[in-house]
């Protein structure tokens, strides 16, 4: 056995007092579009599987007699021939000179950045930006000026008055986890350009999503040849794990030596390789798949239109439901499980506070009939809450 501290008790109570308390959820796979969690089968509205290929047997088959584990830093042990393959298939898929795999998303937001980046250098944030972003500019020891991509004209001034810096780094999601909505990158490149800063854009969730190629929103809004460095997951839309950054060849060179969290990390292992290279593939051959996700994100919001729910004005598969009080958004996710779906009640600190929402996550796996059942199961879940609001 092991002592607590004191202090943990009073802790996790004041997490179950604010309906901030997570349960720690047990979730098996039943198939396109469906899980079982807690024992109970559900319409799985939660993940980050867009395009419905975590679940898919072809990446599965890719893996299969593949080595599982790594060893050690690719440093250190060098990279396996799916590992390297893995890279280019990025530099390819991405259409930059080179690519540079980090264990996570995470990682490779949080290591780059830091890299980028130090005392004397000052890095400029999107207040919504992932957690990711927000940690590799706190790591990084760099002067932090937080703005609002509603204002560019204050982050306009922020530039100018950072002249003195040695580098400047602009950072930003490009498609929000949260509220589902396109990072303004046009204007984001011109005040780059203007003002000899760099570009970083986290394209986590837009990669096989936006875009005609699937590239993300830097191709949805043709601005590709304007960044300077996109970074991507492929625990996503890609249906596998790991982080990944695509940029010019002396940046990637640059990051190998200096990006911690992937010098001191173990490699993704072989068959994780393998199987994201099987995913960008059918990402690349697949247009009708991200068709089908549009479509379908499209029924949606047009239900949720026309029952007068309050959500951002939004692109792509990530439709939020703002509800505001985090006790309110926990018992109406409560109901809806009730009704057969899982939609995940967002709280602080993933948001800011007083806008918990419901976050609907949709994937290519979800039928049509699933999203209209979803939207009666709203109009009979969400509403008694809004009308008490009002």
């Amino acid at each position: 056995m092991t002592r607590d501290p004191a202090w943990l008790a009073d802790d996790l109570e004041g997490l179950k007092r604010s309906h901030l308390l997570r349960p720690r959820r047990l979730v098996k796979s039943l198939g396109p579009g469906r899980s079982l969690i807690n024992g109970r089968e559900l319409v799985d509205f939660s993940t980050n599987d867009y395009l419905g290929l975590a679940r898919d047997t072809r990446l599965t088959r890719a893996s299969t007699g593949v080595p599982t584990g790594a060893g050690a830093s690719p440093l250190v042990t060098g990279r396996s021939e799916q590992y390297c393959q893995l890279e280019q298939d990025i530099a390819d898929f991405e259409g930059t000179e080179s690519a540079i795999l980090f264990p996570s998303g995470f990682a490779a937001n949080l290591g780059t950045v830091a890299a980028l980046v130090g005392p004397g250098d000052t890095v400029f944030s999107d207040r919504l930006n992932h957690a990711s972003l927000i940690d590799g500019c706190r790591l990084s020891g760099a002067r932090l000026r937080v703005y609002h991509q509603d204002s560019l004209d204050h982050l306009n001034q922020q530039l100018a008055a950072s002249a003195s810096s040695t580098r400047r780094l602009i950072v930003t999601d490009g498609l929000f986890s949260m509220d589902g909505t396109v990072a303004p990158l046009d204007t984001l490149c011109d005040l780059a350009e203007t003002h000899d800063a760099m570009l970083l854009v986290d394209e986590a969730h837009a990669t096989g999503v936006l875009g005609d190629t699937g590239r993300g929103t830097c191709e949805f809004l043709g601005v590709e040849d304007r960044v300077t460095l996109r970074i991507g997951t492929l625990s996503k839309a890609v249906g596998a794990a790991g982080g990944f950054v695509a940029a010019s060849t002396p940046l990637v060179d640059f990051l190998w030596h200096h990006a911690r969290t992937q010098v001191f990390s173990t490699a993704i292992p072989p068959a994780t390789c393998a199987a994201a290279s099987a995913g960008l593939c059918l990402i690349k051959d697949n247009k009708p798949l991200r068709q089908h996700l549009q479509q379908l994100a499209t029924r949606l919001r047009n239900h949720i239109a026309r029952l007068g729910l309050d959500t951002p004005s939004t692109t792509g598969p990530i439709v939020p439901i703002i509800l505001g009080d985090s006790g309110v958004a926990v018992s109406t996710s409560d109901r809806l499980i009730e009704s057969g779906f899982f939609v995940p009640a967002i709280r602080p600190p993933s948001v800011p506070a007083d806008t918990a929402r419901l976050r609907i996550s949709l994937s290519a796996a979800h039928t049509e009939a699933d999203i209209d059942r979803l939207a009666d199961s709203l109009a009979k879940s969400v509403s008694p809450e809004l009308t008490a609001r009002g």
